[in-house]
């Protein structure tokens, strides 16, 4: 109680919203929130409820019986709302197991459950048809070897291992999930020389450590088990076998074995419960302190008598990936269209992930299809989507903008997607050109909670988590909020990464945490128990992402802000001139000391940490044409605000100059990151080494992250060129 009344206290102290009486984009305001109201009145949270109730009541992977069922009664929904609906249908590579088999074979023996069972109190717990526990993508494979503990499986943990002279090769690695994106621990893994990889959540990041476990608690039991996909989706994602082309019936496609994001090595996640016999049995080094997990064991590092055998095999079928796809068409710019998306397919039931998200955005359609009923009408085309395939890889959405690439980059004016959702603060991402847009919008919505705006209460949560004085100071001077910079994880991948199609992407949570991720639990029960009990964030969801979809469907001048890019893509060149100097300096300063000999360790014979070797000293880097670039950007992004404004005080027809707006984002596409191409944005792209977690300005970035100078120093002339370009493009749209 204490705590809740002081973010709303500081939510109200920390920034003062007058009711809103401007729109950016409308000449006039009164007009578009009288839309907004009857918008909202249309909302309900019993039925999202229901919906989610009705979505989740049975599996509906993609490929299956009930993902076909899911996406047929998505399409009735979308057409008794009176939209224009249908269904795409995309032709995809999909592995689903045929043999699971853990087993501990020294020094002693286990052989691992791989069941979730049923609980009482979750009435579709024990449902026929779930998938099972696995990781898509895996490799086929059967292997035996030693066991290795290596914490998370990220790269600097692999760092500390070779410091302990702890070698994987041939050997079979037990993970954590936690602290990146699953997929990458595998990838990291085979690297190393590792023929297997074993994913398990240890109670100190998902169980018993956080509170109560299912069903009595949130949180995840000691059964539970987070399925998903390993897909290498930093290089792709999709189909793997389509890349860079739709996934169409009778579309080119590659030999399986040729498909570079299907990993090499066999991976299997479990449960917390098989995992303690596995890491019971290790012997080898005690594991450092911070790779210490909560189990009531100690943690060794292995590489002695612990031996398992994992055998895995998988049914490789070609399935249909349905994308259902309904349109309101516009009547003034049928040709621009406002896209609204979300997928519908889940590992098993997911009435979390991703039916809460579904089911606010089938309200939002059907409060569209009220508004149609009143005779209103959208300016521009209003598209609403709900994508099949994206757990396993984001595969229906991926084919879908590839199928149809030429189409968007011509016609998408902003791409607006959500996800899993549920109780506590609002969250969004996406192109920084919105940001001003968002906040707009942000602040008008009410939070159900604390009845203050939703900007307020995250704005609130920031105060109270700043890190330092000065850091509170920024947020509470700070004129709005920040658009996080987007990495993967979702659907709007496609849109902005490949593409180039502006992108937002939104969800609330923050006070919805639990254990159910992926497994079989994740469904009603637990969801209006721990997640959202009386649907309100879902109707909050509804909201935030309607009224985004109404603004720019019926926005006089789009409301695009490049000042705020500008701001944004300062920061990222900061960043990266300090990113240079402290790799510069630590390399110095730990070059130094190897060369005085000061590590005592490479000198004493009794410790197995190995003496560390000195790197090569980094040389300087030429930012020069990226800041002369930044300079360029604000110029012309001012005079195209001066143009803006200009625009928005005549009744002129602005249809050219909103078509510029919004093929702005495109001119930061170049040709492809360094080893991924598909990967096309200069600025945002999923971290090599991270998965889901954003790297800006990535080819740079992570150069200098890989200590490649030469590569470092020509994409700093590759993104200075797109910059520029887009300064030149802005120019020319403000005719000046």
């Amino acid at each position: 109680m204490k705590k809740t009344f002081t973010l709303v206290f500081l939510a109200i102290a920390a920034v003062s919203y007058a009711q809103q009486t401007t729109i950016t984009g409308f000449s006039d305001a009164a007009k578009e929130l009288q839309t907004e109201q009857a918008f909202d009145a249309s909302l309900s949270a019993p039925y999202i409820g229901a919906t989610i109730k009705e979505l989740s009541a049975f599996p509906h992977n993609l490929g299956s019986p009930g993902s076909k069922a899911v996406a047929e009664k998505i399409l009735q929904k979308y057409k008794s709302y009176g939209l224009d609906a249908h269904i795409e249908t995309y032709t995809v590579l999909y592995p689903t197991p045929k043999t699971r088999l853990l087993e501990l074979t020294g020094p002693t023996k286990y052989t691992a459950g791989l069941k979730e069972p049923a609980v009482d109190g979750d009435a579709t717990s024990g449902q026929a048809n779930q998938l099972p526990t696995y990781n898509a993508w895996s490799a086929d494979g059967d292997v035996s070897g030693q066991l290795v503990f290596v914490n998370y499986g990220l790269p600097e943990d692999y760092e500390t291992l070779a410091k302990l002279g702890v070698d994987v090769k041939g050997k079979i690695v037990i993970a954590k999930y936690g602290r990146s994106w699953r997929g990458i621990k595998p990838k990291v893994a085979y690297e190393h020389g590792a023929i297997g990889c074993i994913i398990y959540s240890d109670p100190a990041d998902d169980g018993y450590s956080a509170g109560d476990v299912y069903p009595k608690g949130a949180y995840k039991s000691e059964y539970g088990v987070q399925r998903g996909s390993v897909m290498d989706m930093v290089i792709y994602p999709g189909d793997p076998l389509t890349p860079g082309i739709g996934a169409t019936k009778d579309a080119k496609r590659l030999d399986r074995k040729d498909a570079v994001t299907i990993l090499k090595i066999p991976v299997l996640p479990i449960s917390y419960h098989d995992a303690k016999p596995l890491l019971e049995a290790l012997d080898g080094l005690v594991a450092p302190r911070d790779w210490q997990g909560t189990l009531p064991i100690t943690y060794h590092i292995g590489a002695g008598a612990a031996t398992v055998h994992l055998k895995l095999e998988f049914n490789w079928d070609m399935v249909p990936a349905y994308d259902v796809i309904a349109k309101i068409k516009g009547s003034e710019y049928p040709d621009e269209w406002v896209m609204r998306g979300n997928h519908h397919d889940a590992w098993v039931n997911g009435a979390g992930d991703p039916i809460s998200g579904q089911s606010s955005l089938l309200d939002e359609a059907k409060a569209l299809g009220d508004l149609l009923k009143t005779g209103w009408k959208p300016k521009r085309t209003i598209v609403y989507c709900s994508w099949d395939g994206e757990e396993p890889g984001l595969i229906g959405s991926t084919e879908f903008a590839e199928d149809h690439d030429k189409e968007l980059q011509q016609k998408a004016v902003l791409y607006i997607n959500t996800d899993d959702s549920g109780r506590g603060f609002y969250g969004a991402g996406g192109s920084q050109a919105l940001e001003n847009f968002m906040d707009e919008i942000a602040a008008n919505v009410n939070d159900p909670e604390t009845n203050v705006s939703i900007l307020q209460r995250k704005r609130a949560r920031e105060v109270v988590n700043a890190a330092s004085a000065k850091d509170k100071a920024e947020i509470l001077s700070r004129k709005g909020d920040l658009l996080e910079p987007l990495g993967s994880g979702s659907d709007f991948s496609s849109f902005l990464q490949h593409l180039g199609v502006p992108t937002l992407d939104l969800a609330f949570g923050g006070e919805d945490g639990g254990g159910e991720y992926h497994s079989i639990y994740d469904s009603f029960d637990d969801y209006r128990r721990f997640k959202d009990p009386t649907f309100a964030y879902g109707v909050a969801l509804s909201e935030t992402a309607g009224h985004a979809v109404l603004r720019m469907a019926d926005a006089e001048v789009l409301p695009f802000d490049f000042r705020t890019l500008y701001t944004t893509l300062s920061k990222y060149v900061t960043e990266l001139t300090d990113l240079t100097d402290k790799t510069r300096e630590n390399t110095a300063m730990d070059n130094q000391l190897i060369k005085a000999n000061d590590f005592t360790l490479a000198a004493d014979p009794t410790k197995h940490e190995q003496p560390p070797v000195a790197k090569a000293e980094v040389p300087a880097l030429d930012f020069t044409s990226l800041k002369t670039a930044l300079d360029s950007l604000k110029k012309s992004s001012d005079r195209l605000a001066s143009a803006w404004t200009a625009a928005a005080q005549t009744t002129a027809n602005h249809d050219k100059f909103n078509q510029q707006l919004f093929h702005a984002e495109q001119q930061l596409l170049g040709d492809g990151l360094p080893r991924r191409p598909w990967y096309r944005h200069v600025i945002y792209a999923p971290g090599f080494y991270t998965g889901y977690g954003v790297k800006t300005m990535p080819g740079i970035r992570e150069a200098i992250e890989q200590r490649n100078w030469t590569e470092a120093q020509q994409q700093i002339y590759v993104v200075s060129k797109k910059i520029n370009d887009l300064a030149w493009f802005l120019t020319n749209a403000s005719g000046m």
